[in-house]
């Protein structure tokens, strides 16, 4: 059995902290990428992700109203806010708001990558998910 990566979508609308973030990612997760609020609603209707990686202010609205939106429809996938937005206040926010947890810009790598680690659930549980989803849809096929 191959294990697939866990699968990340990281929305911020600074190309560069976005590039960045997504080359120190890509090892070890299949990261996607939005800039816009409407992008990233996107993905999120049409992926299955394990974890959400908001910034607070996003070309087209905030990361706090994404969030909300998100909570509508999905209240089990952990967001994580990685923001300059550095009040306490608007950590608050974000996690009144949905999230399990904040990071303020620029954070230790380590600590971004402690954090994310423990918001994914273990990659063993994702393959046997996987595997389970696998199994259900030939049942389903032979059914038909």
């Amino acid at each position: 059995m191959t294990l697939r990566k866990p699968r990340i979508l990281f929305v911020e609308d600074h190309d560069d902290t976005r590039d960045l973030i997504t080359l120190l990612l890509k090892y070890q997760y299949d990261v996607s990428t939005a800039n816009t609020l409407h992008d990233a609603l996107n993905l999120i209707r049409s992926g299955n992700f394990n974890l959400f990686i908001f910034d607070s202010w996003l070309l087209d609205g905030s990361g706090i109203d994404l969030c909300k939106r998100v909570r509508e429809f999905d209240h089990r996938t952990p967001i994580l806010f990685y923001s300059a937005a550095a009040y306490e206040s608007d950590k608050n926010l974000a996690l009144n708001a949905g999230a399990q947890a904040y990071l303020v810009k620029p954070v230790d790598v380590a600590d971004l990558l402690k954090t994310i680690k423990s918001l994914i659930p273990e990659r063993r549980k994702i393959g046997r998910r996987a595997q389970r989803s696998e199994r259900v849809r030939r049942q389903e096929s032979t059914i038909d």
